[in-house]
């Protein structure tokens, strides 16, 4: 008699695939898989093709599998809106299987297809057609394959829909739309006697249960082993118990999952006849358990949880969806580089393999049904929320279910998850308040306060939306730290990871974002880093150091906080260094170190703070800065941070001496006023009082237009000219001279000075001192700063103390990928080199946290408003002591928080000194 363990639930592939086209037997007990296409966008088989419309239409060729069929040269690009695209592809292929695999059942699968799929083997159908873009379905094909001669697939992808819920759920969605078989089609190969899938919950203390779903024949047992990775049993064997649908069993002394240390074991699930294996089947899982509780936060093993999160798209340029595990590497490298800690699903579930390495190498991960703004009918999200869910339950690092998007929840299946989810993890809707949680999206300061008054835990599912340049780590400190003032506060979701930017064959394989639409991210579309990602990387950092200047008596304690949420602070590691740094005129940009170390140990649980305890000796006296690294368990640098210990004035001392000494002598003709100092002249215009050319022994250097008030018109009153003792003076003076005035100073064997006084009544954007250099001339810059990243009012972290250097670009954040910028504010900044096409010069400056302006950053072709391009005092280079903020995409800087208001008035005249040095490069 055949006794059926019946689900009403598809059957989940978690067995290791077998990477050829041809028959593999893995063990004779274990499932077989025969790969029909390829496993990723590196690895595909082609098959044959024929798409109905667009590029390269109506007529057979032949395309990769998996892929996309837009990222091959057919059809056509689509963004946001399908608006009822009528392509289709048609797909063949031949595969044979052994005579040895007759009587068994042959299942053949596809882990996605876009969008609806009708699946004929040798001219028949295997089953209804499959609708929905990013779910795994499959067809047992048993009856319709031929055993040792050629079986035929046929395929039919329809881009657009029948079902007009599918449609609004996922084509009418704010980001690409795509066509085609675009992850893994294989056939699974089993015994008649077989286990489908499991379902576990395995919970932080130890208890395990698993429904088992499977075929068995009266008189065969199921019985589970579990073990670890390597395959040592942990425990002894148990067995499903007469009359139950799901194994029991108490394990102790068992490690837990969490992100910190992603402790994973394995159970392998067998059907016994005797003595003898019919059928065998392994699944990898974490012990470990999640709760919300209500007013409070969420929990992962009785520890509150602190999401330090993004969300991420699945897409790269030259593929589309179809992703590789190099490509699931580089990005979680990103993430949990950045000191994050969870990853939110955007917005549809993932590749398997995504979720299988958030689980080894340790992320928190929301899962997504898809519905970005529109939801699924009812019948459609039903038979979709199985399919999610029976794929990838049993993953330790998915803690919480998205049902859909920004009111693309349809309600009535909220219940449904735990059907198939044993553990009855927490399903909520991103952007709603329901079920004890609010996930409102892009708060502003102001209503981030009144939500974090209010009793639901709160974690918006995405905040900070970082359009271009804004966002991200802009206002992310002070958005932060009054997150992390509340007790209701759960942490949150930063919108997104990468640009989305695909490469556009139709346009000279130029990489299209879509305007506005799709430059989100923290990364580029090649993962290249910007400049938020290093301000992310301090604010989240696990190790907290919130010194921001060294005290005068620095006696080498640095305190520190923990923000782990599992960990001592005694799995890591701090080193420390003493350096000195290059001048200007040094070739290269390396400090060198003086004195280093490795602090002692400190134990120091989550949510402690305390001190490390640095012993330097005689050499802190002699260095210009202090370097401190933290370094996890892993080897991974957790952030470095760097303080300078010399100001400005001296490390700038020893670059101010010149080597020519001559006379002073000076010309007045007409307008135009020349001094000539140690060899270089100095042209000024008397009308203005700006200087207009410098000469050297070698050429013209065409620095003019300044020094000027940045941002204000100034109208000259007087233009005074005196020699004063050994020193000769240049002083204009302004209308305005209560809030303006400044003067030259030359004196012979020192480089020339400019003295400045300014005060501003208002708030305001910036203020500084400019001057004019052609743009067309600049080939880079060198300075000693912080970089190499410029920097807004409102992001001023993650940068490093240190002598760097830049060759010219003309990059626009989220449009032009070459990073670092070069253009816009650098902070901190000592001097500053201007590398060009006459001859280099470097401006000092004797004042501690100045900014360097170098240029204006160009405004973003696809800019719809001013909130990511912020005021600028124009194409000029200078010394500010004051700087712009910079906004988010649906938020001006001023809603967001007090480090991205205007700058306050002067309450005192702000005073300075600059030196400048022409000599010949």
């Amino acid at each position: 008699m055949k006794v059926i363990i019946q689900s009403r639930r598809t059957f989940r592939l978690t067995m290791m695939a077998i990477s050829c086209s041809l028959l593999q037997q893995v063990q004779a007990q274990q499932t077989t898989i025969q790969y029909l296409s390829g496993k990723d966008k590196d690895h595909t088989i082609n098959w044959d093709f024929m798409c109905s419309a667009g590029r390269n239409s109506g007529k057979w060729s032949t395309i990769p599998v998996p892929s996309n069929w837009e990222m091959q040269g057919f059809g056509s690009y689509m963004y946001s809106r399908d608006n009822d695209n009528p392509e289709q592809g048609f797909y063949k292929h031949q595969f044979k299987l052994s005579p040895q695999v007759k009587g068994k059942k042959i299942i053949i699968v596809f882990e996605a297809s876009m969008t609806d799929t009708e699946v004929k083997i040798n001219g028949v159908s295997a089953g209804p057609v499959h609708q929905g873009g990013f779910y795994e379905f499959k067809y047992d094909i048993s009856s319709l394959v031929k055993f040792g001669t050629d079986n035929t697939l046929e395929v039919k992808v329809s881009r657009h829909s029948a079902n007009e819920s599918i449609n609004h759920a996922e084509r009418q969605s704010d980001f690409w739309l795509f066509g085609g078989i675009f992850r893994p089609v294989y056939l699974q190969i089993l015994p008649p006697n077989f286990i489908d899938r499991v379902a576990l919950d395995a919970k932080a203390n130890g208890d395990f249960n698993m429904q088992v779903f499977a075929n068995v024949n009266s008189g065969q047992t199921i019985e589970a082993q579990v073990a670890d990775l390597a395959g040592k049993p942990v425990d002894k064997a148990f067995q499903l118990m007469p009359g139950d649908s799901m194994l029991h069993h108490h394990f102790g002394g068992i490690k837990l999952w969490n992100p910190e240390q992603p402790n994973l074991y394995q159970v392998i699930v067998s059907i016994k006849q005797g003595a003898k294996t019919i059928h065998e089947y392994k699944q990898r899982f974490g012990f470990r358990t999640t709760e919300l509780r209500l007013h409070d936060g969420f929990y992962v093993n009785d520890k509150k949880v602190i999401f330090k999160g993004v969300c991420r798209h699945s897409e790269w340029p030259e593929s589309g969806r179809t992703l590789s595990r190099a490509i699931h590497l580089i990005d979680i490298a990103a993430i949990k580089g950045m000191n994050m800690n969870a990853v939110r699903m955007s917005h549809y579930p993932p590749d398997k393999e995504f979720l299988d390495l958030c689980d080894s190498l340790g992320l928190f991960v929301l899962d997504e049904l898809t519905g970005w703004q529109k939801a699924y009918d009812t019948v459609t999200a039903v038979r979709l929320v199985k399919e999610l869910v029976v794929r990838d339950v049993n993953h330790p690092s998915i803690v919480i279910w998205d049902n859909g998007n920004e009111g693309g929840w349809n309600r009535s299946v909220d219940r449904d998850y735990d059907l198939y989810d044993p553990q009855k993890r927490l399903v909520i809707h991103p952007w709603e308040k329901i079920y004890g949680t609010n996930t409102k999206h892009y708060p502003d300061f102001k209503l981030l306060n009144q939500l974090l008054a209010e009793k639901e835990v709160f974690f918006p599912t995405e905040f900070m939306h970082g359009l271009f340049d804004g966002g991200h780590g802009a206002s992310l400190s002070d958005f932060w730290s009054t997150m992390m003032k509340s007790p209701i506060s759960a942490g949150g979701f930063l919108w997104s990871l990468h640009d989305e930017g695909v490469v556009r064959a139709d346009r000279h394989d130029s990489i299209d974002v879509q305007g506005n639409l799709a430059p989100d991210g923290i990364v580029g579309p090649h993962r290249e880093k910007e400049g938020s990602y290093y301000a992310i990387k301090e604010i989240w950092s696990p190790v907290q150091i919130e010194t921001k200047k060294l005290p005068i008596n620095f006696d080498g304690t640095i305190p520190v906080s923990n923000h782990y949420i599992y960990t001592n602070l005694n799995k890591c590691r701090f080193e420390w260094k003493l350096v000195q740094f290059p001048g200007a005129k040094d070739k290269t940009t390396n400090a060198r170190v003086i004195s280093k170390g490795v602090a002692a140990t400190v134990s120091m649980e989550p949510n402690e703070s305390g001190s490390i305890k640095i012993n330097m000796g005689n050499a802190f006296s002699k260095a210009d800065a202090f370097y401190l690294s933290a370094y996890d368990w892993n080897n991974n640098e957790i952030f470095a941070w760097s303080w300078a210990i010399q100001p400005p004035k001296k490390i700038g001392a020893t670059s101010n001496a010149v080597v020519v000494n001559t006379a002073i002598t000076t010309k007045d003709a007409g307008g135009i006023f020349d001094i000539n100092c140690d060899g270089i002249t100095y042209h000024f215009d008397k009308s203005t009082g700006f200087l207009t050319s410098v000469v050297n022994a070698a050429t013209t250097i065409s620095l003019s237009n300044g020094p000027s008030f940045a941002g204000v018109s100034l109208v000259l009153e007087s233009f005074k000219h005196s020699q004063q003792g050994n020193q000769f003076i240049v002083e204009p003076v302004y209308q305005d001279s209560n809030h303006f005035t400044v003067k030259w100073i030359f004196e012979k064997g020192k480089l020339p000075r400019l003295s400045y006084q300014y005060s501003m009544e208002k708030a305001h954007d910036f203020a500084g001192i400019t001057f004019n250099y052609p743009e067309e001339k600049i080939t880079g810059m060198k300075w000693l700063g912080r970089g190499p990243y410029h920097v807004w009012k409102n992001r001023l972290e993650g940068l490093k103390l240190g002598v760097w250097q830049k060759d010219y670009n003309d990059a626009i954040t989220g449009e032009r990928w070459i990073y670092p910028e070069f253009k816009g504010w650098h902070s901190e900044v000592y001097w500053a080199t201007v590398q060009n096409k006459e001859s280099n010069f470097t401006i000092y400056t004797t004042e501690e946290n100045s900014y360097w302006q170098m240029l204006e950053p160009a405004k973003p072709a696809g800019a719809k408003n001013t909130n990511t391009s912020p005021a600028f005092p124009g194409n000029t280079i200078g010394f500010f002591n004051a700087i712009s903020p910079i906004g988010t995409k649906f938020n001006k800087p001023e809603t967001m928080g007090p480090q991205a208001q205007k700058n306050p008035p002067s309450v005192t005249r702000v005073s300075g000194t600059l030196l400048f040095d022409f000599g010949v490069k």
